[in-house]
């Protein structure tokens, strides 16, 4: 698995090997080792996952203090633009964003840590999300930034008003 550094060091892309012949695909979707070479140490309790119709955006999201949460978040089918917004405060990169296209096809994982919030627009229909966390959800310590947020001006590729739930609309 190759291990991709972005703009911002904490956020980092995984790409895998994949063996594919006529009868179809082998990969490694998770290797502790792998992460750990990137230096990544977390211990993942809890998987989610998602299926989102061409169009719509889940996020911003984060949560905070004890109940922060860091996400290796993939695409099982379809295609998503992903993207991870550093809002630790006193962080060098504080406000910055990436953005990453991730889909069944390229197969790319990307890490999003703790003190970041997380989105993505998904770009096909019956797109199929998948979250490990290491930590579990708690709607006390639960965050949202709206997508559009003119401060931090995101490409999210499209200029199409997106599909959003009643909490991301604020």
């Amino acid at each position: 698995m190759q291990i991709i550094k972005t703009k911002i060091p904490d956020v980092i892309v995984f790409e895998p090997r994949v063996f594919a012949d006529d009868r179809g695909y082998f990969f490694e979707s998770f290797k502790s080792s792998v992460l750990a070479e990137a230096g990544i140490h977390d211990n993942f309790v809890q998987d989610n996952e998602s299926k989102s119709s061409k169009g719509v955006l889940r996020g911003l999201h984060y949560q905070i203090g004890p109940m922060a949460m860091s996400k290796l978040v993939r695409v099982i089918q379809g295609a998503v633009i992903d993207v991870a917004v550093d809002i630790r405060e006193g962080s060098p990169t504080y406000g910055q964003w990436h953005a990453e296209v991730l889909s069944g096809e390229n197969k790319m994982q990307m890490y999003v840590p703790r003190g970041f919030a997380h989105g993505f627009l998904v770009l096909e229909d019956d797109t199929v999300f998948s979250y490990k966390c290491d930590n579990v959800y708690s709607k006390e310590h639960e965050g949202g930034i709206i997508y559009n947020d003119p401060t931090l001006n995101i490409d999210w590729g499209t200029d199409v008003t997106p599909l959003l739930s009643e909490k991301d609309l604020v």
